[in-house]
């Protein structure tokens, strides 16, 4: 099985398609130097075949070449990406250090 991904940058998703069939979809949100990953959804008939992982795996290579990071929101990708070893460049981490306000 050969899983397609593509960027439908207007639909502000990423699409995985199985023999020409849509089969899954990432939604995100795109800011310059973030993408912000809210959502993955696999279709009736393609569960458990690994779509979502190939559609994930395919997003955050294309997020990699865009050189931007990745604020995983959804929890499929968040655990995906704890899942798997050489993706934790991309997470999103906060510059801002909160400290506790003295008394």
């Amino acid at each position: 099985m050969q899983v397609v991904v593509t960027d439908a940058a207007e639909q502000h998703r990423y699409e995985a398609r199985v023999d020409g069939e849509l089969a899954a979809i990432a939604e995100y949100i795109a800011t310059p130097g973030l993408v912000v990953m809210t959502h993955t959804e696999v279709l009736s008939g393609h569960e458990g075949q690994g779509v979502a992982s190939e559609l994930v795996r395919q997003a955050l290579e294309d997020v990699r070449r865009q050189g931007a990071k990745v604020l995983p929101l959804c929890p499929f990708v968040s655990g995906w990406m704890r899942r798997h070893d050489g993706y934790d460049d991309l997470e999103y981490r906060s510059r801002t250090t909160i400290t506790a306000a003295s008394s």
